[in-house]
């Protein structure tokens, strides 16, 4: 079974929630297992979150109010994409663990210990980030989509 779906939303609070939504119903319509449904959410939500607060920018002499959300459901992995037009962020291994006092700056960190496999970079051409994570799918006995009439 393959599922895609991509969303361009607003960077505003209110789309945050839209897209975990949309990822979990995905994911429980095609019968995967709750908790690796949980742990992609999550991680959505961090990286959406990230978008909204540090992804519009002037890039290219406009502003950004907006970012892109893609989601795979492939075989027995499921990739998830966040791409916005903001400053970019620094390389990889410039990323550090937040204190843990902190308040901020945990996003990254946990989307990484959340999903199998994550990459962040710069957005090709013309500015911005793209936080992409995967994770290897375990799948409920009685998929809906599967026994739906």
């Amino acid at each position: 079974m393959s599922i895609w779906w991509s969303l361009h939303l607003r960077r505003e609070a209110a789309s945050v929630p839209l897209a975990r939504r949309l990822l979990i119903g995905t994911m429980e319509t095609a019968g995967v297992d709750p908790e690796i449904s949980y742990d992609l959410s999550v991680a959505l939500t961090e990286a959406c979150a990230n978008a909204v607060e540090h992804g519009g920018g002037t890039a290219y002499g406009g502003s950004s109010e907006a970012y892109r959300v893609t989601a795979y459901l492939d075989g027995e992995k499921c990739r998830i994409e966040v791409t916005d037009s903001g400053p970019g962020f620094p390389r990889p291994q410039e990323i550090r663990p937040a204190r843990p006092d902190a308040e901020h700056g945990r996003g990254l960190c946990l989307i990484r210990e959340l999903a199998d496999h994550v990459h962040i970079g710069a957005k090709p051409g013309r500015g911005g980030t793209v936080v992409s994570f995967d994770k290897i799918l375990k799948w409920t006995k009685d998929p809906s989509l599967l026994t739906a009439s």
